[in-house]
């Protein structure tokens, strides 16, 4: 190779950096909240500037927060967003003639620390023990159940009073049932870890179809709110479903005033609000449907104490709201009581 060749290729990295072509953006700019913080809560107002490390001459900045544009007043910024949890704040920076974008990661919390509650039992009914409870939901007076391990799998009609299963569609051996909710005369349900759930009608009791899980790899829990349908999948997300696609359309986060929480379970959603069981926790949170915010925890504690105890016997899981009763009924995975609660605020 010749030394002029060589000369060439020494000198073209060189020029690319001086035109700005190979340059780190975070090596001129930086994001700066005050106090360097990086956590914030819903509408709090915060300091925000840029760093500039080179001094160069800024001519424009613009922010956006998940590609949405935000408005800076007098450099604050408002963290008003309807949805809370995990985001990414973007600087465009126009400078010299050129432009270039940053990024800093940061969490939006709620307001408030959750309202603690507790319970009232109101009525006790039989339930199945070998039941692996992992859905529960009321549609004219009637308890639809799924139940969950393998080969154990089913979706159930159930005579709530009496604790009769009316009807029963065993799962194949493969699959571990999970949630379940009930829209447009048409039962959801889902598996755990096979990537999939099945449609069925409502009326005929009967499996009509199958779905597949896009972005999220588990199914845990399941709800409506007679639009739109509400799942988690074992993180801190709760996915937003199209009912007649089953395509995930997005997701909320579940937040508290302290920190992102990932254990939302079996939901149901009442009023604005997804009630959803604490995994492995004798608890329930409540959580809003919009924000992810968690406005209260239901504090469960002693319920499993007043079934009859034996080897199978597990956690506390199901949740299903009677809309004329105006009452909750919850359960537990081989419990062999179904208990009728209000909600009380402690």
């Amino acid at each position: 190779m010749s030394s002029t060749k060589i000369n060439l290729l020494f000198l073209l990295p060189l020029f690319f950096m001086a035109c700005g072509g190979n340059t780190d953006p975070s090596q001129l700019f930086e994001i700066q909240f005050e106090g360097n913080k990086t956590e914030f809560k819903k509408n709090e107002l915060v300091n925000i500037s840029i760093a500039n490390k080179k001094e160069k001459k800024i001519d424009q900045v613009t922010y956006y927060i998940n590609n949405a544009e935000v408005a800076v007043v007098d450099n604050k910024i408002k963290f008003n967003l309807p949805q809370l949890g995990a985001k990414t704040i973007t600087a465009n920076i126009s400078y010299d003639g050129g432009n270039v974008e940053i990024s800093k990661e940061i969490k939006l919390l709620a307001e408030k620390a959750p309202e603690i509650y507790t319970y009232e039992i109101i009525n006790e009914f039989p339930h199945d023990p070998t039941a692996y409870t992992q859905g529960l939901e009321f549609y004219n007076d009637t308890l639809y159940e799924s139940t969950g391990r393998k080969g154990h799998s089913s979706l159930r009609k159930v005579d709530y009073k009496t604790g009769k299963v009316l009807q029963k569609i065993a799962l194949e051996d493969q699959y571990f049932g999970e949630g379940i909710t009930i829209m447009n005369d048409k039962i959801y349900q889902l598996t755990w870890q096979s990537g999939v759930g099945f449609i069925y009608d409502l009326n005929l009791f009967k499996k009509i179809d199958s779905f597949k899980y896009n972005q999220s790899k588990e199914g845990w829990g399941l709800c409506n709110d007679g639009s739109k349908i509400f799942k988690s999948d074992g993180t801190e997300k709760i996915w937003i479903l199209n009912p007649d696609t089953m395509a995930e359309e997005g997701y909320f986060e579940t937040v508290t005033n302290t920190s992102i929480f990932n254990r939302a379970n079996e939901l149901e959603y009442v009023n604005g609000k997804i009630y959803a069981n604490v995994y492995q926790k004798e608890s329930m949170m409540i959580i809003d449907a919009n924000s992810g915010a968690i406005e209260g925890v239901v504090n469960f504690g002693g319920l499993k104490n007043k079934v009859t105890q034996h080897p199978d016997l597990d956690v506390f899981n199901g949740i299903a709201y009677h809309p004329e009763r105006k009452t909750f009924f919850v359960t537990g995975k081989n419990w062999d009581k179904l208990f009728e609660v209000h909600i009380l605020k402690k």
